[in-house]
């Protein structure tokens, strides 16, 4: 019996101590994981890097000890640099398949050298790289930058509704390299479904679809067509501006005037009045009128 009472005191006093856990000191990174995300097009472009800080030292320099000149470079710090496309691309005229690849670089005073690699995990082991897994590879002119970048900075520059720069930036030095998409065979496929094969079409799908006639230059008879029927019963004051613009471009001045007239009306009359757009339809107006004055 006192054996057994000895064992529950003793288990008691078990379960009375608290469990002393050793979990490790959570201090700053060096350099920081960041993760930059940008849409282009329809593609998504994602890229996951850390970012180096200068901390009073050389970088692209000779004997730089953070990237030097003429050596292969996994273009951040820690792990590989990532880059992952929703889509497939075209990087400086390479066609690079949908999926996510290492950025891998090699800084030159002249050029750089930009490699996409299969290879995510190779990390601070350059010499182990392997050509065999390139995906792409191209050579892009560095630049120059008006102030000193302290870290190591990734990110998307000179946006156009296809195309944007990735843009590596440090010390005084930048270099970057164009992804461009393939816009318009997604958006013609959707405008076929949505509105071309459709019997009855609405409004939105009619407006998108000739205000992307009329900013890639199709068939502005048929975007005009499109507007018209997106403003037959509910019209509004974007819409028919839209009309406006596209009589503009096709050279119906008395037709675009008295649309952008509509235009102005209907923004006014909007709660609150749209004066941005008043004036838009304004300065349309005006146009209409040079040519005549020739």
């Amino acid at each position: 019996m006192k054996a057994l009472l000895s064992l529950t005191a003793g288990l008691a006093l078990l379960v009375a101590i608290p469990q002393v856990t050793h979990a490790q000191i959570a201090t700053p990174a060096a350099s920081p994981k960041s993760v930059v995300q940008q849409r282009v097009g329809l593609t998504d472009v994602t890229i996951t890097y850390s970012r180096p800080s200068l901390k009073g030292r050389a970088a692209f320099g000779a004997s730089s000890p953070l990237a030097p000149l003429g050596k292969r470079w996994r273009t951040g710090a820690n792990a590989t640099t990532t880059i992952k496309f929703s889509d497939d691309v075209t990087l400086e005229g390479k066609k690079v398949p949908a999926g996510e690849y290492g950025i891998y670089t090699i800084p030159n005073t002249a050029e750089w050298t930009v490699v996409i690699s299969k290879n995510t995990k190779q990390g601070a082991d350059v010499d182990g790289f392997k050509d065999a897994d390139n995906v792409a590879s191209f050579t892009v002119k560095p630049y120059k930058t008006a102030t000193k970048v302290e870290t190591f900075t990734i990110n998307f520059s000179d946006l156009t509704p296809a195309t944007a720069n990735v843009d590596m930036v440090w010390a005084t030095t930048g270099a970057k390299f164009k992804v461009t998409t393939d816009v318009d065979p997604k958006v013609m496929a959707q405008i076929d479904e949505k509105v071309v094969k459709n019997a009855t079409p609405n409004a939105n799908d009619l407006a998108a679809a000739a205000v992307y006639y009329y900013d890639n230059n199709k068939d502005l008879k048929q975007a005009l067509t499109w507007i018209q029927k997106a403003n037959e019963k509910d019209p509004k004051f974007w819409n028919v501006h839209t009309e406006a613009k596209i009589r503009m471009k096709m050279k119906d001045y008395k037709g675009a005037a008295a649309a952008a007239e509509q235009s102005k009306k209907l923004a006014l009359a909007s709660t609150p009045p749209n004066t941005d757009y008043a004036k838009m339809n304004d300065d349309l107006v005006a146009e209409t009128k040079k040519p005549a004055a020739k």
